[in-house]
């Protein structure tokens, strides 16, 4: 899922970020951020901008390296795009604490965070630690079902795919029609395409359309262009059980498959036992813990809920940016018996942009786009995001490959 706006603070670029294995040295005030994807990287790059340089700032992640998850299922047919969408995080931050361990327990009365590798003392939090994938108790589909939220798994899928697709009429099944499932789709029919293959590929959707929860036209786009590609797109067809060789739908029928793919939905981080905390218009847990992007479940101030996405995320980052330099400022001037204002968050969506093989469907206000105009925007948020993150290399690739891939289309 792309978001049509994906950031446009331009912030200095450097290589100074510390590595940091134990503890900090604390400075007069300590901001952490757990998680380093669209929100926690965007956030811990605007506090750096913001923030006084007295005041430390740690960004914990499992990885050293920030993902652009909105471009992992082209991995699945392009192996090299995984260069480009892998940024470092010690160069694309400036003066921040890079600490790469996992995150296991958070104490928000203690202000203590307890990590895989020790624990982490804290005057503000933001809490950016993504979501995971939601198998929703269904039996078997964990175990069988390739989820899409890493490296590894484009890698497995795209292993798994190319087997399927030397083989004699393999099937390939992905679980759930949101944006990531229409992406992967698309992705395995291309390659199938490329490859020579005999492959069908199927999408399941429980719901009645494809893409729902967005508009009905967009939705539409989306299912032409998957049909485009010879993808069959089921939907209400609900998966209550999956074995290695089959899914079963809650209608009786059973799909058979050689390869599963699962994109059926998202809960919250293991630390938080897999729940999405509950934040309103401010992002605040408490008065010193804030819960940003896919982690949160967000009702924003005219009381509508938050859709999970990277657009979501980055623009909530900038919300409690801000408010958390509002929190640190009240601190330094001895104000923090005041309760300082805080900026509300209002989530307003210039549209949505999906991929679809190398086709893709935008939404732009009411229209719906495809064929070039898509493309072309596809390529205008991909270098935007990347570019708003200070990597500026990883841009310029970017913009090389679909240059590339325009050309030999």
């Amino acid at each position: 899922m792309i978001p049509l706006v994906a950031g446009s603070h331009s912030l200095s670029f450097g290589v100074a970020t510390r590595y940091m294995c134990l503890g900090p040295v604390r400075d007069s005030m300590h901001v952490v951020v757990l998680g380093a994807g669209y929100a926690g990287l965007t956030v811990t790059r605007l506090l750096e901008r913001d923030l006084p340089s007295d005041v430390g700032i740690t960004l914990v992640d499992e990885s050293p390296d920030h993902l652009v998850q909105h471009e992992l299922h082209r991995v699945i047919r392009r192996p090299s795009v995984a260069n480009e969408i892998t940024v470092s995080l010690p160069a694309t931050l400036e003066r921040a604490t890079v600490r790469v361990a996992r995150v296991e327990e958070l104490d928000r009365d203690e202000r203590v965070v307890s990590l895989s590798d020790g624990r982490l003392e804290y005057d503000v939090a933001a809490i950016c630690l993504g979501a995971r994938t939601a198998y929703y108790g269904i039996e078997g589909v964990a175990e069988y079902g390739t989820p899409l939220k890493r490296l590894a798994h484009a890698r497995r899928i795209r292993s798994r795919a190319l087997e399927v697709i030397r083989g004699d009429e393999g099937r390939i099944v992905v679980g759930g029609a949101g944006l990531s499932g229409v992406q992967v789709a698309g992705e395995l029919a291309a390659l199938a395409r490329e490859s020579g293959g005999t492959a069908s590929i199927t999408i399941l959707e429980q719901l009645d359309r494809v893409a729902p929860g967005f508009p009905a036209n967009f939705g539409r786009a989306v299912t032409r262009a998957l049909e485009a590609y010879g993808v069959e797109v089921r939907t209400e067809a609900t998966v209550i059980e999956a074995d290695e060789t089959h899914v079963a739908l809650e209608s009786g029928e059973s799909v058979a498959y050689d390869q599963f793919v699962w994109t059926g939905g998202i809960r919250g981080p293991d630390a938080f036992e897999g729940d999405r905390l509950a934040v309103g218009d401010d992002l605040r847990l408490d008065t010193r813990t804030f819960a940003v992007g896919d982690a949160a479940r967000v009702t924003d101030a005219t009381g509508d809920a938050v859709p999970a996405s990277a657009q979501s995320a980055v623009r909530e980052a900038r919300t409690a940016a801000e408010n958390i330099g509002r929190l640190v400022d009240a601190e330094r001037d001895d104000a923090a018996a005041l309760e300082p204002h805080l900026e509300s968050f209002t989530f307003h969506s210039p549209g949505w942009l999906v991929s679809v093989g190398d086709d893709a469907v935008a939404q732009v206000g009411p229209a719906v786009l495809t064929g070039r105009a898509a493309k072309a925007l596809k390529t205008t948020v991909g270098v935007g995001y990347l570019s708003s993150v200070g990597a500026v290399r990883n841009a310029a690739e970017f913009v090389s490959g679909e240059l590339g891939r325009d050309c030999s289309s």
